[in-house]
């Protein structure tokens, strides 16, 4: 088996650790190496402790082969990077003179005087290389040690994501040749949770290949798969796995992920404005919830005709034209009624599709016929209305981004015109 990169990234600062900032450095930073096929396989963080930043680095740099440091390069003193690495390497911190030039350029810029405590941010581990900063004071600078690359960087997201753009990305996707790139092909997959399609997967596809490694990342409320291959011979094998996954799968399987994952807002608009069709909505117990999903994507007006929230039954009359004698006979949380809101919302607003939707979102408000998470919910055209009830327990805000999405996939697969069933019609239905 070839042999993979070991990558470890290290994060200094109190901050991190008392929760007076949330890091989001790490996930930029797996993002962006993701795109070269290099996945981090550890990530330390520590406070700003010299003897604990100085041991962290030598233990680490002996178990990997790329070690990223983020954070600590500042101008004050309680950033120990250069330090702490020089430490490490038994080396002495020295000025350099092109992070010194940096210093000097970066303040005449701002019209202010170089102080001493900027001067810090020049002095670094004898040797090293640096990783120009365009855009702030501190360099990021790059030494071997223990035959580890070490990528030291700072803390400022912005510039943290121009030095992995224009230097440490370049950096990586040059040493690797297209034989030793890691590939990785990602799929959005609703209505399946994490445990049942590994084993939906392990059930019916028993030969899997090694070579092809599975991966999987739970999202609310669309689950990513991943498959990862690591030479060019697997991607053969890879090819022959994601034709018998969309077989096994079918309309589970929403989308596969080319760039920025879509929502299922968005590939609902993406199908509407392809086939020149246009969609409503008559919402209740979501509160407008599908319809503003709907409308966050730029350019909806092209396939989102109008939204209707008729909360009261008095509002599922007026503006729904639903019969008071449904209301009365069968109450808000029914059959006809979401029937006739659909039919209603479709009246009043021209479109061609539509979702209507009632239910008891509680956590008050249920009954032995009717108990908190009851929803039923009316979709399709003039001429396809179908109708479900689901029971769907847990939170209001859970239930209602459920129940959401589940109406938005059902559009999905009814502009997809599929006749097979979704696994939340079955494990999920009520009545």
């Amino acid at each position: 088996m070839m042999k993979q990169t070991k990558v470890q990234l290290l994060l200094t600062g109190n901050e991190l650790l008392n929760g007076d900032i949330v890091d989001s450095n790490s996930a930029m930073i797996a993002r962006e190496l993701a795109e070269t096929g290099i996945e981090i396989k550890r990530k330390v963080t520590v406070s700003d402790d010299l003897s604990l930043l100085a041991a962290e680095i030598s233990h680490m740099s002996t178990m990997a082969d790329v070690l990223i440091i983020n954070g600590g390069l500042g101008p004050t003193t309680d950033d120990f990077t250069a330090q702490a690495l020089a430490q490490a390497m038994n080396v002495p911190l020295a000025q350099h003179e092109q992070a010194y030039r940096h210093l000097v350029a970066w303040c005449e810029q701002r019209g202010t005087r170089l102080n001493p405590a900027n001067l810090k941010q020049a002095l670094l581990p004898a040797g090293c290389d640096i990783i120009a900063n365009r855009i702030g004071s501190a360099v990021g600078f790059n030494v071997n040690h223990n035959n580890c690359e070490i990528y030291c960087t700072p803390g400022v997201p912005t510039e943290l994501k121009v030095m992995l753009d224009e230097q440490i990305v370049p950096a990586f996707t040059a040493k690797t040749t297209d034989k030793e790139k890691t590939k990785i092909t990602k799929f959005q997959i609703f209505g399946l949770g994490e445990s049942k399609l590994q084993q939906l997967i392990h059930d019916k596809l028993p030969d899997w290949p090694e070579s092809v490694e599975l991966g999987f990342r739970a999202g609310e409320p669309l689950l990513e798969l991943k498959l990862t291959t690591r030479s060019r011979a697997a991607e053969t094998e890879k090819a022959q796995c994601i034709t018998r996954l969309k077989t096994l799968l079918g309309q589970h399987m929403v989308a596969e992920i080319n760039d920025i994952p879509k929502s299922m807002a968005h590939h609902v608009l993406d199908k509407l404005i392809e086939k020149g069709q246009t969609l409503t909505t008559a919402e209740s117990c979501t509160g407008g919830l599908i319809a503003s999903l709907l409308t966050q994507i730029p350019g909806s007006s092209r396939g989102f005709e109008a939204g209707f929230v008729t909360y009261s039954n008095e509002m599922k009359s007026q503006m729904l034209a639903v019969n008071p004698q449904i209301l009365s006979n069968h109450g808000a949380v029914s059959r006809k009624t979401v029937l006739a809101m659909a039919k209603g919302a479709l009246d009043k607003s021209g479109a061609d599709y539509a979702i209507a939707v009632s239910g008891v979102a509680g956590p008050g408000g249920g009954s032995k016929e009717k108990p908190v998470g009851t929803v039923w919910l009316a979709w399709g055209n003039r001429t396809n209305l179908q109708c479900h009830c689901f029971l769907i327990p847990g939170t209001r805000l859970a239930f209602q981004r459920y129940v959401a999405a589940i109406a938005l996939d059902l559009i999905r697969r009814s502009l997809n015109e599929c006749d097979e069933q979704a696994n939340y019609l079955i494990e999920r239905s009520f009545k």
